[in-house]
């Protein structure tokens, strides 16, 4: 089959900085932002994500990772920690695109880690292609969406600049374990067809999948041509992976307001409302792609759970990505009753 457009990047960039004497694999991601195509410009080193500072960040680099993120062209390339300070290594700075290239990494800038910088220069990036998704990093070409985080949900990828779904004929649980491990999400729990997650209004790209297995990314799966299929959207498919991240709202009729559940140790379990605030709802509103917080309920207004109280004392600062990112108790250390368990309501609530 044709490979997903810039498909060799699907999950990794390949590149060279010109004069670091450094070939690998770089990863790239924009964060702290209510959508994938803006936000702190990240990339992924030993292991480790870390910032670009803003020391000749310009338009022409800014360019460069939008277009490797799929995300059209560049509106911004702000500096100054427009969106937020990041808290790990900056791993680059003195970035100099000629906005040819094909990645981030392709372009020059001094070797991994040497830097005269501190975060308060973090560089971002505004691209035109502005979706309004959670600053959470989608690799290029494929996402999972409509489910209770980025690994769970309707599969979808692109092609030719336009994102459409996969049809579930022949779709199994080996298909569901490569898209788990091109996201990062660990292992396929399962492969659910019959559009479990909602129907898509786009393009059926992809049809009649059938991986070995050990595929780098769902485009090296074996497949009819781009857009040939006998599908409706009635069969969408989807993908549940064991790293479906551990966050959710339930016991309301909109997936954008209800009681906090959190996935800890494979079991859910709510969250008190010791300290429990606007700041806090705000963070789980922009993980599930909700908007901001309306209101952050306490005293159990969306029910009471059954199941442990996983977080007490929860005090986020408002930027983090994740609310398992905010400062809180251990997981499962709290003084609470199920009468505490705290709710939220975002912006982008509706009732079904």
């Amino acid at each position: 089959m044709l490979p997903l457009a810039w498909s060799c990047l699907s999950f990794y960039s390949l590149g060279v900085f010109a004069h670091s004497g450094i070939s690998e694999l770089a990863q790239l991601r924009l964060v702290n932002s209510p959508s994938r195509c803006a936000g702190r410009v990240e990339v992924l080193h030993n292991q480790q994500w870390g910032t670009v500072c803003d020391d000749s960040w310009d338009l022409q680099d800014a360019g460069v990772v939008c277009r490797q993120l799929g995300c059209q062209t560049a509106l911004s390339a702000p500096g100054g920690a427009r969106f937020g300070r990041g808290s790990d290594r900056i791993w680059l700075d003195d970035v100099n695109c000629a906005g040819t290239e094909v990645a981030l990494s392709d372009c020059r800038a001094r070797p991994w880690g040497d830097n005269n910088c501190h975060h308060g220069e973090d560089a971002g990036v505004v691209c035109s292609g502005n979706l309004h998704l959670p600053p959470l990093f989608i690799p290029l070409g494929l996402q999972l969406v409509n489910g209770p985080s980025r690994c769970a949900g309707r599969v979808e990828v692109l092609h030719n600049q336009q994102w459409g779904t996969v049809c579930d004929d022949s779709w199994d649980i080996t298909d569901a374990g490569v898209v788990c491990r091109q996201l990062g999400c660990g292992t396929a729990l399962s492969a659910p067809g019959g559009a479990r997650f909602g129907q898509g209004s786009d393009r059926i790209w992809l049809d009649d999948v059938n991986c070995t297995g050990t595929e780098a990314a769902l485009s090296d799966c074996r497949a009819r041509p781009w857009g040939e299929n006998n599908c409706n959207h009635g069969e969408d498919a989807g993908v549940v992976c064991s790293e479906v991240a551990q966050l959710r709202l339930v016991n309301s009729r909109s997936h954008c307001a209800g009681r906090v559940e959190v996935l800890h140790n494979r079991q859910w379990g709510t969250v008190c409302d010791d300290s429990w605030d606007l700041q806090d709802a705000g963070v789980v509103c922009r993980q599930l792609g909700c908007g901001t917080a309306l209101s952050a309920p306490r005293g159990a207004r969306f029910g009471r759970g059954s199941d442990r109280i996983w977080l007490d004392g929860v005090n986020c600062t408002g930027t983090e990505v994740a609310l398992s990112d905010c400062r809180a108790r251990p997981w499962g250390d709290n003084n609470c009753t199920h009468g505490e368990d705290a709710g939220v309501v975002c912006s982008d609530f509706s009732v079904s």
